[in-house]
C-alpha cells in the first residue's frame, strides 16, 4: 500500500467534524480506509471512528445536517470554535484570530468566504500542512480545550464524541472520554430549515480530498498560547 501523508489523518478528521454534506457522505468509505492504516490513533480512536462512519452512512443527509446545527451552533459547551471556549465574544478573540490567520496564510492555507481560523476543522487543515512533529506540538496547544468538548459531546451521547476524541491522543491528553451512545440521533432540537439551507450555501465547495495539499512554507511558527491571562 502506498504511504500515506503525514497529515492525511488531521484531513480526514477535518472533514468528518465539518458541517456535513454530499461530498462527505461520498467520502466516507474513503475516509474509513485511511483512518484505518493512519498511523498515531489508538485502538479505541479507531473503533470510535468506524462507529461514527456508520451513524452517517445509515442516516439521510437532512438528518445529518439538522443533528449537527443542533449540536454545535446552539452552545458553548460543544462549540467547534477554539477561541470560544478561551475568550467568548471577548475583544481578546478578534486579535487571537487576526493572529492565527495570519500564521496561516504565512503557511500556505488561506481561507474563503466566512470561515473563521478558530473552526476546529480549519485548524485541523492547518495541521494537515506541516510537518508530524509541528502538527502535533500545535495540537497539544489545544488539548484541554479537546479534551472539555469531547467531555460535553460524551454526556450528550453523540457520536461526534468519537472523532474529537480520537484527537486526544495526538494531543497526548489520553483516549478520551466513550460516550454511551443510547439512542441513534445526536439532535437536540430541530433546527430552522432557512438555517439550514443557508448553511448549505456556505459549505458549497469542491468535492472532498485528503491528499494533494500543497506543501507549506518552511520558516517556524508560534501558536497562540489559548490559556486565559489571569
Amino acid at each position: 500500500m502506498k504511504p500515506q501523508p503525514p497529515g492525511v489523518i488531521y484531513s480526514v478528521l477535518a472533514t468528518l467534524l465539518d458541517y456535513p454534506d454530499q461530498h462527505l457522505l461520498d467520502a466516507l468509505e474513503e475516509a474509513r480506509a485511511l483512518l484505518r492504516d493512519a498511523p498515531g490513533l489508538t485502538r479505541s480512536a479507531r473503533s470510535g471512528a468506524e462507529r461514527f462512519i456508520d451513524y452517517c452512512g445509515e442516516r439521510d443527509l437532512l438528518t445529518l445536517q439538522e443533528n449537527y446545527v443542533a449540536l454545535f451552533d446552539r452552545g458553548r459547551d460543544t462549540s467547534l470554535y477554539l477561541f470560544e471556549h478561551v475568550h467568548g465574544e471577548s475583544r481578546d478573540r478578534g486579535q487571537a484570530m487576526v493572529d492565527l490567520l495570519q500564521m496561516y496564510e504565512q503557511h500556505g492555507l488561506h481561507l474563503e468566504r466566512a470561515e473563521l481560523p478558530d473552526y476546529l476543522p480549519v485548524f485541523l487543515e492547518y495541521l494537515s500542512l506541516l510537518p508530524a512533529d509541528e502538527a502535533r506540538s500545535l495540537l497539544r496547544e489545544t488539548g484541554e480545550i479537546l479534551q472539555a468538548i469531547a467531555t460535553q459531546l460524551a454526556k450528550r451521547a453523540s457520536h461526534y464524541s468519537f472523532i474529537v476524541g480520537a484527537l486526544l491522543p495526538l494531543a497526548g491528553v489520553g483516549d478520551g472520554p466513550t460516550p454511551v451512545v443510547a439512542n441513534d440521533d445526536d439532535a437536540l432540537a430541530p433546527p430552522d430549515p432557512a438555517e439550514l439551507r443557508s448553511l448549505d450555501a456556505a459549505y458549497a465547495d469542491a468535492p472532498v480530498r485528503f491528499t494533494g495539499a500543497p506543501a507549506p512554507a518552511t520558516e517556524p511558527i508560534t501558536f497562540y498560547n489559548h490559556r486565559p491571562a489571569r
